[in-house]
């Protein structure tokens, strides 16, 4: 397994972020505690949850099973750079959701006991909260950081000038500010590409996308469509809109001699400000079939033609736009 700084950052992290969100609705917890096993015998050492997976309000399930993991000890925790996000709702009062310095202290001081753990190396914000301001946010990012529970700050689906902002506030106050941005990523999805990708690599932020497979459909569909197997009507949906291209995209997939889910992490590590895609496995074969992708070296002959079947914004902004 390669491993790469996260970001302008000196923290070294796995190619492969091994997200969590399907333990506990769709993983079991023995299949779940397996599966992080496997990551760390193949050196897979990035994990990412957040307080609101397992979609039960105000219990982090996904969280409590990670720390159930932990708790096994024979250094599982250490040998761990563990991300975790807030934001969300964890319960129908108003000071519980978003990002006031209210929220952040109590979100993580939840998070850390649902973990068992005395810090979180990454410490994300899961969205936007345009409804307060940069220095409230750092401020009590800071004391986290200060008081040893928190050891690095990430963003999540925030928007170019967003990092900017941030990321100037935070120079002002002689504070790191954002290490790494996790965004909706993909062959299909590419807008990143005309200001956050730009603004990240600007500013040192590492990119670790979610939904690298695009809800499936860049994961063999028409294949297992035509062995009977069915998706979900949302995928069906996408599939409809984009079946031409994924028809190309498999076609292609099978001249390379690779699997299309690995043809499409592969491309995403081809990207440039791009850490680790995050690759949530509901069972350990989908794991194991995901490592293989780091093995694939897409040339350019073949990151052109990924380009022609999935043309991007063309390119970063204003030029995509723009004389």
């Amino acid at each position: 397994m390669d491993h790469t700084h996260l970001g302008r950052s000196g923290l070294s992290v796995s190619r492969l972020c091994l997200g969590t969100m399907n333990f506990g609705p769709q993983t079991d917890e023995d299949d779940a505690h397996a599966i992080m096993d496997a990551a760390h015998e193949h050196e897979v050492n990035f994990f990412d949850t957040a307080n609101v997976y397992g979609w039960r309000k105000g219990e982090g399930w996904t969280e409590q099973i990670i720390g159930r993991w932990f708790a096994k000890g024979d250094g599982r925790r250490e040998r761990t750079v563990l991300a975790t996000k807030l934001y969300g709702s964890m319960s129908d009062w108003p000071n519980d959701t978003f990002l006031s310095k209210r929220n952040i202290i109590r979100a993580c001081e939840g998070s850390l006991r649902r973990l068992q753990t005395d810090w979180i190396d990454l410490y994300q914000m899961h969205h936007v909260d345009r409804d307060t301001p940069w220095d409230e946010i750092w401020e009590a990012m800071e004391t986290l950081v200060a008081q040893g529970k928190v050891l690095y700050v990430g963003s999540s689906n925030h928007a170019g000038w967003h990092i900017a902002q941030g990321q100037e506030t935070a120079r002002r106050r002689n504070f790191t500010g954002l290490v790494s941005e996790q965004s909706l990523y993909n062959l299909l999805e590419r807008t990143l590409e005309l200001e956050v990708l730009p603004a990240c690599e600007a500013y040192g932020v590492g990119v670790i996308p979610w939904s690298p497979l695009a809800q499936g459909l860049l994961a063999g569909i028409l294949g297992k469509e035509r062995e009977g197997r069915s998706a979900a009507d949302r995928t069906r949906s996408l599939l409809e809109r984009h079946r031409d291209q994924i028809e190309r995209y498999e076609a292609f997939c099978d001249e390379l001699g690779h699997d299309p889910a690995q043809v499409g992490l592969a491309w995403l590590c081809h990207q440039p400000a791009v850490t680790a895609p995050i690759v949530g496995p509901r069972t350990m074969e989908q794991f194991t079939a995901a490592l293989d992708a780091l093995m694939i070296d897409l040339g350019d002959e073949a990151l052109a033609r990924l380009d022609d079947i999935f043309p991007g914004p063309g390119g970063a902004a204003p030029e995509a736009y723009a004389w």
